[in-house]
């Protein structure tokens, strides 16, 4: 099956699927200024890091646009432009992208636009290529796993991921949901666990809704069952995406992730990080020198405008973990195929 592109750039305007509405709800919302646009990022309207790189390149051209409309300066589309790039400042492609388009500023607004639109036509073109190589490397390392050729063969893979990867963090087919699309659609995958990922439930909202209209048998996992799912023995590898990857192959990536990559670890199953180029920050040495985004209390001890907790209990909610290299098993670009734990480095 097909999904639509979850951003594009439509009649002068930024058209998105509107994430927080998923899975009751398929929504879109027509975004035509910087504000409307910095609210969605933070309020996860658009949210998994290609998404945002593509919202980043189509909020400069916004911008630009919205600067001409109310007679704006070089300068305040400059500050507006700069308050998209740090609305999120975890996920490094949202700023890679506002940089790539800004930097044709001098060159006039259809040099904006055309960089803005081949950003967006990239992200798509490489979710497709990550997908098919992640796809043949868990082929590749699982054939050799602990239940082996015959055993893999006769089930299908029994795959575990976390947060959403699919089309809705990706404009178009997915990382690492995109990983597991290639191989179901080669008939090698037997089921999927699927975190909930607390406190705001992508997993369960937004994963399972894209499992569910690909016709993938999956299961719904609590966070902190995840690790004894795989000690257990029911996960043959754990495939998950990226936010930023620092230069030695330290990964950040939505919370809950690192414990996925201990129990891997543990295992002795592959640990698969599949992201894009884009992904890859070689300013950033390693884990220690990225910028954990710390949202609000108010995700944890409230749901759906219902208080879980009791009156007056404060909460911390950092949204990202950092996996260090030597757990990552391989790194899936694009391009090529990084393995972290074996000594290389992405940058």
């Amino acid at each position: 099956m097909t999904f639509v592109r979850t951003i594009d750039w439509v009649d002068g305007a930024i058209v998105l699927l509107d994430q927080t509405a998923l899975p009751h709800e398929v929504r879109t919302v027509r975004l035509t200024d910087v504000d409307e646009l910095v609210d969605a990022i933070r309020r996860l309207a658009v949210r998994g890091a290609p998404a945002l790189g593509a919202a980043g390149a189509l909020g400069v051209l916004l911008a630009v646009r919205q600067g001409h409309r109310h007679g704006w300066t070089d300068d305040e589309v400059a500050k507006a432009i700069d308050r998209i790039r740090v609305a999120r400042p975890t996920a490094v492609n949202l700023a890679w992208a506002v940089d790539r388009v800004a930097y044709r500023l001098e060159e006039g607004d259809g040099a904006v636009e055309r960089e803005a639109r081949a950003v967006l036509e990239e992200v798509s073109a490489a979710n497709l290529a990550i997908a098919c190589r992640g796809a043949d490397l868990l082929t590749e390392l699982c054939g050799r796993g602990q239940r082996g050729d015959e055993a893999a063969a006769s089930s299908g893979l029994r795959l575990h991921t976390h947060c959403n990867t699919g089309a809705l963090a990706c404009v178009e087919w997915g990382t690492a949901l995109g990983v597991v699309r290639a191989l179901h659609e080669r008939g090698a995958v037997g089921h999927v666990y699927a975190d909930e990922t607390r406190p705001l439930l992508q997993g369960s909202r937004l994963t399972a809704w894209e499992l569910d209209r690909l016709g993938v048998d999956y299961r719904l996992v609590v966070d902190g069952a995840a690790p004894s799912l795989i000690a257990r023995g029911l996960v043959d590898a754990v495939v998950v995406g990226a936010d930023r990857i620092a230069a030695n192959g330290d990964v950040a990536n939505k919370i809950g992730t690192y414990p996925l990559a201990l129990a891997a670890h543990r295992a002795g199953i592959p640990f698969v990080v599949a992201a894009p180029e884009s992904t890859v920050d070689a300013a950033t040495p390693d884990g220690s020198h990225i910028e954990i985004e710390d949202r609000s209390g108010d995700e944890v001890v409230a749901w759906d405008g219902r208080s879980v907790a009791p009156a007056g209990a404060r909460a911390v909610n950092p949204a990202f973990d950092v996996t260090p290299a030597d757990l990552v098993t391989a790194i899936v670009t694009e391009r090529r195929t990084v393995r972290p734990a074996a000594g290389e480095r992405p940058a």
